[in-house]
C-alpha cells in the first residue's frame, strides 16, 4: 500500500521527518518496506527558469525556425534557436538551460549546446508536454507578464518534493488502509515517544442540502449482504479534469487521474478508507436504486468493456430495470461518469465481506474497493465519507446537493466491549506498564474506558473500525505495539516452559528426511490444505462425512480441508504432465484434517477435530530421463518401497518389527500398510487406484506412500541403540521355492517362520515371485531365503535340516504350501 508524505501531513500535525515516520510506523506494526523520494513532475524542472524573449528574428536558412536572445537572469543573454510558431519578442517563457534533463514520455533528454542550421543554440524554450505539466504541443508556454525573470520553474509553480511510503499491510489491519488510518497510528506512536503530535480529521460541518430537485428512492432487498447503504444526488455539475492539487495527490500514490468526480471518490477512499461510487443519475431508470442479486448467468458489462455472466450470489446495485454495478467490486459501463454527465447519484455503503470476496474471486477482479470491503470497512464512517465527497465534488465540479441523504442501516454495529485487566496485561507483556501510559495509549487509539470495575478490571469500548480487536489479548497487543516492542527489556535469565525431556526436534528431523529424498532426485511440493469435497465421495478410508468443511469457501474446489496428501500431489502431477514433465519424484510434508463425528459433544468442541502431520511420496514415469547410455525403467512399487523402508529405518524403526497388511482398495489398486505392534498404521504405500488418477486426468501409473510423521518421530525418541559383540560363528542361508495359493501373502510366511523357529532364525527375505505358465490355476511361486545362526556354536547340517523340515511342515499345514 502506497502512502504519500505530503498527503499524510494533512491529518497529522507534528514535527517528524520521513525517516522518523518510517521508523515509527514500522515499530507500531505498519512495516515500511520502502521509502522513496518522488517528484510531481519527473526531474522536478531542475534547470528550467522563467525567461524573457529579448529579440526574435527569422532563421536565414530555415523558414520555421527563429533566432532569439533570451534573458534568464544571468549576466549575459542566451542565444536560442526556437521553432515554436508563437515565439516573439517581449514574451515571458520557460527556458531549459544547458545540462537540464527533461523527461518526455519514457525518454530523458539532456539539453546540450548545439548548432542548428549553423546557428548556436544554448537552451530550449519549452512547451507544456516537454516539461511534463500538460499535454499541449501547439507552441511554447506563455507566462504572465509579471512572471519574475530568473526564478526557477520549480519555485514559480510551487512544486515540492514528496516521499512515498510502501507499507506492507497485514490482512488484519484494514483500519490502516488509508492516509488517516496511518496518521492515527503515527500520532499514537510519536506521542508514546514524547513527540508532540495531533490528529485532525477534516470537518464536514459545512455540509447542507441545497434543494430537493432530484430525489431518489433506495431499496435494499439483500440485507444480509448489505450492512448499510446511503446515498444522495448532486445536480448541475461539470465533469472536467481535476485541479492540480487533486491530480497530484492521486499521482503521489501511483493512481491516474480520470475526471473530477471519479477522482474525488478515489481521494476519499484513500483518505479515510471508505469506498464510494458515483452513478450518472440520467442512467438510473425510474430514479430508483435497488440493492439485490440477479438471476444466474445475467449478462453485465463492466467498466473495462468486458461482458460477465453474473452468479446468483453476486450482489448488484440496480436501477428499476437492470444492474448498474457489482457491489463493492466494479462499476458498470452504462452507468459510469462521462463528460456529458450533469447529475450524479453518490453511493456510500458497507457490504458483507464474504459476498464481496466471493464475487471478486469469481470474476477475477481485484480493486481498491474490493480490497477494503473484503477485509471489513467501518460501517459508522459511511455518512462522514458521503458528506466529505459531496463537499469536494461541489468544490471541484460545482453543482448543488439536490436530495436528502437516504441512509438504510437496519442493525447498527456497536462498538465491541472487552473486559481488560491491567494486571493480566503486565503478565502477558512481561513488564509493568503504569496505568497512565495505558490510558494515554487507549486515548490515542480511540479505545474508550467505559468503566473501572471493583475487581480491578476495566470495561473497554473498541472502535468499530478495529474489526480485529475483540479479545483482551488483542487489546494487550495494541498496548504493546504502541508502547514499543523494543522497550520491553530482555530478562537476564530466560525461564523456558519447554519440557526438559530430550525429544527430537521435528523440524530438524524433517530436514534430514527431506535432504535424503532431495539427494535421491525428489522435488518437494507444497499443496493447498483446502481441497474439493468431491475427492472423498465413495471413499471408505477417508469418507466425505469426516471431512472438515469450510464455512465460507471461496469455491466448491476449496470447500473442505484435506484428509490425505494424495490428491494435492495428483493435481501437481497432472499439471506437470500437461507441461510435458512426466518423470516425477515428489514429496510433501503437510497436515491433514478430519472430523470425528462419533466423539460426544462436550465443553471442548475442538476435541472432535483431528490434525496430523504426514509425509507424502509420489513416483510416476521413468526412473531417469532418456539417455543413450542409460536404459529407461518404469517406476514401480518396489522403488517406492525401497524409499519408504529407508525412511522408516532412518527413523529408528526396524522393518522386521512391523506388520504388513493389505492397503485400502479404494485408494490403491494394490499395496501394503506398515503397522506398529500397537496396531497403529504408520505407512501406506502402493499403486494409486486408476479410477482416482483418471478422475484427475492422469493416464499413467502413480505410486504413492503416506507416512504418519508423529508416530515415527516418537519412535525415534524412544529408539535406544545397543551394541553387541560381533557373532563368532557363521550364518547359514537356505532357500525354499513354495507353491502357494495366490491369496497367501509373504507376511504370513514370515510370521509363521519366526513363530516356528525363535532361536536360530535371524532373517527372512522374499527374493522372487512367479505367476504364469506351468503353474496350476490360482497358484503362485514364492522364493524365500532363511538366514540361520547360532551365537554359541557352529551349526551342523543335521541341525539345519531339522529346522528347515519344521518350517516346511508348518508351511504345508498352515498355508497348504508345496515345495517346487
Amino acid at each position: 500500500m502506497k502512502i504519500s508524505y505530503s498527503w499524510l501531513c494533512r491529518y497529522f500535525k507534528g514535527q517528524a521527518t520521513p525517516e522518523q515516520i518510517a521508523e515509527t510506523l514500522t515499530a507500531t506494526g505498519l512495516e515500511v518496506e520502502n521509502l522513496e523520494k518522488t517528484e510531481t513532475i519527473p526531474g522536478g524542472l531542475n534547470g528550467v527558469v522563467v525567461a524573457k524573449v529579448l529579440t526574435c528574428e527569422k532563421h536565414p536558412d530555415a523558414d520555421k525556425l527563429h533566432l532569439t536572445t533570451i534573458d534568464v537572469g544571468a549576466e549575459a543573454p542566451l542565444n536560442v534557436v526556437c521553432g515554436a510558431p508563437n515565439v516573439r519578442a517581449g514574451l515571458k517563457v520557460l527556458c531549459a538551460q544547458v545540462g537540464t534533463k527533461l523527461t518526455m514520455g519514457n525518454q530523458t533528454v539532456t539539453i546540450k549546446r548545439s548548432k542548428i542550421r549553423g546557428a548556436v543554440s544554448e537552451g530550449m524554450l519549452c512547451a507544456e508536454d516537454e516539461l511534463g505539466i500538460g499535454t499541449s504541443h501547439a507552441g511554447i508556454m506563455e507566462l504572465p507578464a509579471e512572471a519574475p525573470v530568473g526564478q526557477s520553474a520549480k519555485d514559480y509553480f510551487g512544486l515540492t518534493d514528496d516521499y512515498q511510503f510502501e507499507i506492507g499491510l497485514t490482512p488484519n489491519r484494514i483500519d490502516a488502509a488509508s492516509h488517516y488510518g496511518v496518521a492515527r497510528d503515527l500520532a499514537a506512536g510519536l506521542l508514546q515517544r514524547g513527540v508532540e503530535a495531533k490528529l485532525e480529521l477534516p470537518s464536514v460541518d459545512s455540509f447542507s442540502i441545497d434543494n430537493q430537485n432530484t430525489p431518489i428512492s433506495i431499496t435494499v432487498d439483500a440485507q444480509q449482504a448489505c450492512t448499510r447503504y446511503a446515498g444522495l444526488t448532486i445536480s448541475n455539475i461539470t465533469v472536467k479534469p481535476s485541479p492540480e492539487w487533486l491530480q497530484n495527490s492521486l499521482r503521489a500514490i501511483g493512481l491516474t487521474p480520470i475526471n473530477n468526480v471519479v477522482d474525488v471518490t478515489n481521494f476519499v477512499l484513500h483518505e479515510i478508507g471508505q469506498p464510494l461510487h458515483a452513478f450518472d443519475l440520467a442512467k438510473i431508470d425510474g430514479q430508483h436504486v435497488v440493492v439485490r442479486t440477479m438471476p444466474s448467468n445475467t449478462p453485465f458489462v463492466t467498466l473495462d468493456g468486458q461482458e460477465r455472466k453474473l452468479h446468483a450470489d453476486d450482489l448488484m446495485i440496480c436501477n428499476a430495470n437492470s444492474p448498474m454495478c457489482i457491489a463493492g467490486v466494479f462499476g458498470g459501463l452504462e452507468s459510469g461518469i462521462s463528460e456529458n454527465t450533469t447529475s450524479i447519484f453518490l453511493e456510500s455503503a458497507c457490504f458483507n465481506p464474504v459476498y464481496v470476496r466471493k464475487t471478486a474471486r469469481r470474476h477475477a477482479l481485484s480493486t481498491d474497493a474490493s480490497f477494503r470491503f473484503e477485509r471489513g470497512v467501518d460501517p459508522n464512517i459511511t455518512i462522514w465519507a458521503l458528506k466529505r465527497a459531496a463537499l469536494l465534488i461541489k468544490e471541484v465540479a460545482g453543482g448543488q446537493i439536490s436530495s436528502d441523504i437516504t441512509d438504510i442501516y437496519p442493525t447498527p454495529v456497536e462498538r465491541a466491549s472487552v473486559n481488560f485487566s491491567p494486571e493480566r496485561a503486565s503478565n502477558l507483556i512481561g513488564i509493568n506498564i503504569d496505568t497512565q501510559t495505558i490510558e494515554r495509549i487507549f486515548s490515542s487509539l480511540e479505545i474508550d474506558i467505559e468503566s473501572r470495575n471493583s475487581d480491578g478490571t476495566w470495561t473497554l469500548r473498541v472502535p468499530t473500525y478495529r474489526v480485529d480487536v475483540t479479545r483482551e489479548a488483542d487489546v494487550v497487543e495494541e498496548i504493546l505495539r504502541i508502547f514499543g516492542y523494543n522497550n520491553v527489556p530482555m530478562p537476564a535469565k530466560l525461564n523456558s516452559v519447554l519440557s526438559p525431556s530430550p525429544r527430537p526436534d521435528s523440524f530438524k528431523v524433517q530436514n534430514v528426511i527431506a535432504n535424503y529424498l532431495t539427494s535421491n532426485r525428489f522435488n518437494e511440493i507444497m499443496c493447498n490444505s483446502l481441497t474439493k469435497e468431491a475427492y472423498y465421495t465413495n471413499l471408505s478410508s477417508h469418507p466425505a462425512d469426516t471431512a472438515v468443511h469450510v464455512m465460507n469457501p471461496l469455491s466448491s474446489d476449496l470447500n473442505v480441508m484435506r484428509q490425505t496428501l494424495l490428491f494435492g500431489g495428483l493435481e501437481s502431477i497432472q499439471r506437470n504432465i500437461s507441461h510435458r514433465n512426466a518423470n516425477l519424484k515428489l514429496y510433501e510434508f503437510g497436515n491433514c484434517y478430519s472430523l470425528h463425528n462419533n466423539t460426544p459433544a462436550n465443553d471442548k468442541p475442538l476435541s472432535r477435530y483431528h490434525e496430523s502431520l504426514r509425509l507424502g511420496i509420489w513416483l510416476t514415469g521413468q526412473t531417469n530421463e532418456e539417455h543413450w547410455g542409460t536404459p529407461q525403467t518404469e517406476q514401480n512399487f518396489f522403488h517406492l518401497k525401497g524409499y519408504v523402508n529407508a525412511i522408516i529405518q532412518r527413523m529408528g524403526v526396524s522393518i522386521e518389527h512391523l506388520t504388513c497388511t493389505e492397503a485400502q482398495p479404494d485408494l490403491f489398486a494394490y499395496g501394503m500398510n506398515y503397522t506398529l505392534p500397537n496396531g497403529q498404521i504408520i505407512a501406506q504405500l502402493g499403486l494409486v487406484n486408476p479410477e482416482r488418477t483418471a478422475a484427475i486426468g492422469i493416464k499413467t501409473d502413480v505410486f504413492y506412500a503416506e507416512l504418519e510423521w508423529m508416530p515415527l518421530l516418537k519412535a525415534l525418541g524412544n529408539n535406544t541403540i545397543k551394541f553387541n559383540e560381533l557373532p563368532k560363528y557363521p550364518a547359514v542361508r537356505r532357500d525354499l521355492a513354495l507353491l502357494l495359493d495366490k491369496k497367501v501373502t509373504y507376511e504370513q510366511i514370515k510370521a509363521l517362520a519366526f513363530s516356528t523357529e525363535r532361536n536360530l532364525l535371524k532373517q527372512v527375505n522374499l527374493f522372487d515371485v512367479y505367476q504364469g505358465k506351468n503353474l496350476p490355476d490360482g497358484k503362485k511361486s514364492l522364493a524365500v531365503s532363511f538366514i540361520l545362526q547360532d551365537e554359541r556354536k557352529t551349526l551342523v547340517d543335521a541341525q539345519i535340516e531339522r529346522t528347515m523340515q519344521r518350517l516346511v511342515e508348518t508351511f504345508a499345514r498352515e498355508l497348504g504350501a508345496q515345495l517346487r
